[in-house]
């Protein structure tokens, strides 16, 4: 029986019309590509350090020279212009950036004498992965595909990549790209769905996926089936929380930026805020006038502050959030209605008072322009609030001080704390950082543990002496 391509239709942000499709790669295709790669990575290996170093940096020229098609395709992807062009810039950095610090990451080590055999020696080397996937997200498409290939195929690895269905048209822009740079060979993209995702895990030897906790679980199921190292970056529900100590003012515009940039389709974006009681009706008042301040860009995609939701189906998660807390006592002072324009599905940012706990605003990942802010007596009581959730991505603490901040920070359970500011794990990624409860698995994909995570250690055991004999173990 004659086998037809599946083909998945791709919806446009801004016009919520599909204007694209892509062929799902079945298991069959997934495994051939991956066959293709792997054969290939024995001479990428070969090429040493340095000669990876080169053919990154020739990669970064190359996408460097057809950055403006490339970021036209993830503008049509995610409905927004300057972010687009600086996820572009962005990956283009972290290829010449790993291209200069991967080398003097490696090295050589001595042969080290054995403590309690000293007849014995052991030298260790490391070992890259041959071929690692990558299951990437349609919130940041580019740079959350990239994050984790760039640092594996460093090591010696080589990358096969599966972009969301939702924001594919970028890694087929990138395909000219990538040939050009002769790295076809190295590094390839597979487009489809979750179907072609769970055809990517067998034929690969490391994971890392970014995405929802639900599918991260079935993503970890199936690595440990096939007993394969998982790197999993989750959902997260990041608390800021505002001292009594703090300038107010600042903070609200902290507060507005760290949630709603990219129209808070960010892991790392701020989604619930606690604020000394004292000072809640002021701080409240303050971020609400400068939340009607922010603008659509619409129709004008280069006008404007946010664009639309990405993903329409995220757009009804968002609403049925705001709903049941409205239904729960919540009081919405701005935005908190799906907007349509131009087709597409839009919200202003939503500044939420009188919520508890036991709405789904503070507990579930909502994934929107969404600020729900709740009062605290004491500093320990909003230090509890800001732990009572599974997840543990990251949070952010402004204070009167940097000191002052730290101390609260040190007892918030997530894995990056932002000092003074917010989200900045989106903006800084050269501290080491995990992932918390709920919200990952794995290794840090920041700083050098995001390079070192792509190696396995061999050891070379060496006798110095005449081996022992059965005699040597003999009972008599």
């Amino acid at each position: 029986m004659t086998k037809h391509p599946r083909t998945l239709p791709v919806v446009n942000p801004r016009t919520g019309e599909p204007d694209y499709e892509i062929v799902a790669m079945d298991a069959d295709a997934v495994a051939a590509e991956a066959r293709r790669l792997r054969d290939a990575q024995t001479k990428w290996r070969a090429l040493g350090i340095e000669g990876r170093a080169d053919a990154m940096r020739g990669l970064a020229d190359a996408l460097e020279r057809h950055a403006d098609s490339v970021a036209a395709a993830l503008e049509i992807d995610t409905g927004r212009r300057k972010l687009a062009r600086s996820e572009v810039l962005g990956v283009i950095g972290s290829m010449r950036g790993w291209a200069a610090l991967a080398p003097t990451l490696i090295d050589e080590p001595d042969w080290v004498q054995g403590r309690a055999k000293p007849n014995f020696k052991h030298q260790t080397e490391l070992v890259p992965y041959q071929l690692v996937g990558v299951i990437s997200p349609w919130n940041f498409p580019i740079t959350l595909s990239f994050i984790d290939a760039i640092p594996a195929m460093m090591a010696g690895a080589c990358a096969l990549i599966k972009p969301s269905e939702v924001t594919p048209r970028f890694a087929d822009a990138l395909a000219p790209v990538i040939t050009e740079a002769g790295m076809a060979d190295r590094l390839s993209f597979v487009q489809g769905d979750g179907l072609t995702g769970a055809a990517l895990i067998p034929n690969i030897d490391c994971v890392c996926f970014t995405g929802s906790v639900a599918t991260g679980r079935k993503v970890a199921l199936a690595a440990a089936e096939n007993l394969i190292p998982a790197n999993l970056e989750l959902g997260g529900k990041d608390p800021l929380i505002v001292t009594a100590s703090a300038d107010m003012d600042a903070a609200s515009t902290l507060a507005l930026r760290a949630s709603v940039l990219a129209t808070g389709q960010a892991c790392q974006s701020i989604e619930r805020v606690y604020v000394p009681r004292n000072y809640y009706e002021n701080f409240i008042s303050q971020l609400t006038d400068k939340a009607k301040n922010i603008s659509f860009n619409f129709p004008d995609i280069s006008l404007g502050d946010i664009g639309p939701f990405i993903f329409y189906k995220q757009a009804a998660i968002v609403s049925g959030q705001i709903d049941a807390a409205k239904a729960h006592g919540a009081t919405v002072l701005s935005g908190g209605t799906i907007e349509r324009h131009g087709g597409g599905y839009w919200m202003a940012p939503t500044v939420i008072r009188d919520v508890t706990h036991d709405m789904d605003i503070m507990r579930e990942e909502t994934f929107g322009p969404v600020i729900p802010v709740m009062a605290y007596d004491t500093i320990e009581e909003a230090i509890a609030l800001a732990n009572d959730t599974v997840f543990g991505l990251s949070g952010a603490v402004f204070a009167g001080s940097v000191e002052e901040a730290k101390a609260i920070g040190q007892q918030i359970d997530a894995g990056a704390i932002s000092l003074m500011d917010g989200a900045l794990t989106g903006q800084y990624f050269e501290a080491p950082k995990q992932s918390f409860k709920a919200s990952g698995l794995g290794g840090s994909r920041m700083g050098i543990e995001g390079f070192r995570r792509f190696f396995r250690q061999k050891a070379y055991i060496a006798n110095t002496t005449c081996p022992l004999t059965m005699k040597d173990f003999s009972e008599g």
